[in-house]
């Protein structure tokens, strides 16, 4: 009698075949996209976890440490609007005070620019001060007045330079070109706060002499130029940079004193 001969049952593990076809397929596509250099990192990494979630919730083939948060993305973006958004506000107060000067014939005398700082008002000595004086001429304090309403408009910080040519100042009032220019930048601060408003906690000033000239002072037209007063209304970053600073020269100015009790 002939005996039956039995099926055989499907092999179980066929299936891994198919499953090991499809990895290599995936891989080879992650290669060639990878290869070509131009993906999208975004586009990337969401069609990597999305493979990964169906392929098991396997953890994504791009490590965590390349992707940045949520959080600092926002910061990032919320940083650069804020930036954008002075910037365009520093433009329109420069032609807000371009304008004045223009129509009070000032502009030969006063000049405008934009830089790290903030926007730059700068005022030639001749047009406030006398001759190694550093009291406000009274003529001009209407004017000065009028600028100083304009550039208070925007609520930041207000720093005032004084600057000087490399004449030695040749009078008995003031000793030297750093004590005449730190005086007039003085008295312009003292000014912005009594007669335009201008709260003293906006306000700083320095006297650089002739250490920070625009121009050389080899010629009569270049030593006119260095001979000036910058109003300088700061930009936020900045202010705050200067802030930090100052703050910083303090607590290392506290430190070494206790240190030397």
């Amino acid at each position: 009698m002939k005996r039956k001969r039995r099926e055989k049952k499907p092999d179980g593990l066929r299936w891994m075949l198919t499953y090991s076809d499809l990895i290599t397929l995936l891989m080879i596509f992650f290669i060639v996209m990878y290869s070509m250099g131009q993906v999208d990192q975004n586009k990337y990494r969401q069609i990597a976890e999305s493979f990964s979630i169906a392929m098991g919730g396997g953890k994504s083939i791009i490590g965590s440490d390349s992707k940045p948060s949520v959080k600092d993305s926002v910061k990032q973006i919320d940083t650069l609007n804020v930036s954008q958004v002075e910037k365009n506000k520093l433009d329109k107060l420069q032609q807000q005070v371009n304008k004045y000067l223009k129509q009070n014939k000032l502009s030969g005398s006063v000049s405008t620019n934009i830089d790290e700082r903030g926007l730059v008002v700068s005022i030639n000595d001749t047009l406030f001060f006398d001759t190694g004086k550093a009291e406000i001429k009274p003529e001009i304090k209407t004017k000065l007045k009028e600028i100083g309403k304009i550039i208070n408009e925007l609520g930041n910080s207000i720093r005032v330079e004084g600057h000087t040519d490399n004449v030695p100042i040749s009078n008995n009032k003031y000793s030297s070109n750093w004590q005449l220019s730190a005086i007039r930048a003085a008295n312009v601060v003292q000014f912005l706060q009594d007669e335009v408003g201008v709260k003293p906690e906006k306000l700083s000033v320095g006297g650089y002499g002739e250490y920070k000239p625009v121009a050389a002072n080899s010629t009569d037209v270049g030593r006119a130029k260095n001979r000036r007063v910058d109003i300088i209304i700061l930009s936020t970053k900045f202010d705050e940079m200067e802030h930090n600073e100052n703050t910083k020269d303090t607590n290392v100015s506290q430190n070494n004193s206790k240190t030397s009790k």
